[in-house]
């Protein structure tokens, strides 16, 4: 299923993003113990990486319901008006996000101009992560709601078996 492709996607580009940034950090740290001298582009590399990180990990935070919220008052409401209430900011939460989208992809076409000045890399390419992070929050707000939508039971609508996926 699509949900099942985006998920795996997203956990490999997250895995991929903790790799560059462990690699960075371990040249890094051997750099300035062992040979008394820290490579530039380690700093800025890691940096980087942090930006894929935090784009590539907030959606599937989303989907798990790991994100940090204010669930102070959700948490009292009985099941039905919680679910209606997270429907509601998914929904808001995926709509802001679109919206957001184009002028994430204005600001990422800005920087093919520019590259960065210790890797070289076309910063165009880095901020790209504005683009996945706002697409995959939405992305991932609604898959959400729609996993909310089967397990809400409706009346007139068939029950959910617990086999069924989003």
């Amino acid at each position: 299923m699509i949900s099942n492709i985006l998920i795996r996607a997203f956990r490999i580009a997250t895995g991929a993003a903790f790799a560059v940034i462990m690699y960075a950090v371990v040249v890094q740290v051997f750099g300035r113990g062992v040979l008394n001298y820290s490579p530039v582009w380690t700093e800025e590399l890691t940096r980087y990486a942090l930006l894929f990180l935090a784009a590539c990990g907030v959606g599937l935070s989303i989907r798990s319901g790991d994100l940090v919220n204010v669930d102070i008052v959700i948490n009292y409401l009985p099941d039905k008006a919680r679910k209606v209430c997270l429907i509601i900011a998914m929904s808001i939460t995926a709509f802001v996000c679109f919206a957001m989208v184009p002028q994430a992809w204005l600001f990422t076409s800005i920087g093919a101009w520019q590259t960065s000045p210790a890797t070289n890399i076309r910063m165009d390419i880095i901020h790209f992560s504005m683009v996945i992070f706002l697409g995959g929050i939405g992305l991932f707000a609604v898959l959400r709601v729609i996993e909310l939508v089967k397990h809400f039971n409706i009346p007139g609508l068939p029950e959910h078996n617990e086999g069924d996926e989003y």
